[in-house]
């Protein structure tokens, strides 16, 4: 399974032409796929690389220079799974509502907390918060971050999702809501909840989420006499 979000920047026609380009991408190379000969990290880095040249390409021809970030993560039939990113789309790793692990943004802020100038709640609201340090479509090769997760387990939580989803969340909210709701209740709710909490300023808001459920219990076989 392969889930992914691409959220598009330079004006509506721009943005929208790099994040089909990135799907279109995804789509062609997940489909040739094979989990028991190919490499799972190999793939999803070839996705950002090739999405990364077409997107340049058609900037050729653009009125306004189209960019996109990228958040994908690929889960195969033994439970192993990769996760790559470039830009502030984000994927967050969740067991029940504990938070195990989340991307880290290609963000001017995110090197500003890292230096330890502001903390994670002060870069929230900072003004060049929308400032990317690298993404698909710019001039140098995009910056990419592979995670791995050896075995995924029953109540493991992956979503993937723009920063006009996880700008107006703490962990610990979405942490709550991914675990209380199925994931299509928990996409309604953030997405609701996001636009409340941006009062009609809001960004594109995609994310996708997978859940993983335990196994019901096989019937126990019942023995009758003759």
């Amino acid at each position: 399974m392969l889930g992914i979000v691409a959220d598009g920047m330079g004006g509506r026609s721009g943005g929208r032409k790099a994040s089909d380009q990135v799907m279109l991408t995804a789509k062609q190379l997940f489909e040739r796929y094979a989990p028991e000969t190919d490499d799972a990290p190999a793939m999803l880095k070839q996705i950002i690389e090739e999405a990364h040249i077409v997107i340049k390409l058609t900037a050729i021809s653009a009125e306004q220079e189209p960019h996109s970030t990228l958040a994908a993560f690929l889960i195969n039939p033994g439970g192993d799974c990769h996760w790559v990113h470039t830009g502030d789309s984000r994927i967050y790793h969740y067991q029940g509502s504990k938070l195990v692990h989340r991307t880290v943004d290609h963000s001017y802020v995110q090197t500003l907390v890292d230096k330890g100038e502001i903390t994670e709640e002060e870069a929230n609201v900072h003004p060049q918060s929308n400032i990317l340090m690298g993404c698909l479509g710019t001039e140098e090769a995009p910056p990419i971050t592979h995670h791995f997760i050896p075995q995924l387990r029953p109540e493991d939580v992956l979503l993937a999702c723009s920063d006009g989803v996880w700008h107006y969340f703490s962990p610990s909210e979405m942490g709550s809501a991914l675990s209380m709701l199925s994931p299509r209740e928990a996409t309604e709710f953030l997405i609701q909840k996001a636009r409340s909490r941006a009062r009609g300023g809001g960004d594109n808001l995609s994310l996708v989420i997978v859940k993983l459920e335990p196994l019901a219990p096989e019937p126990a076989p019942r023995l009758i006499a003759g």
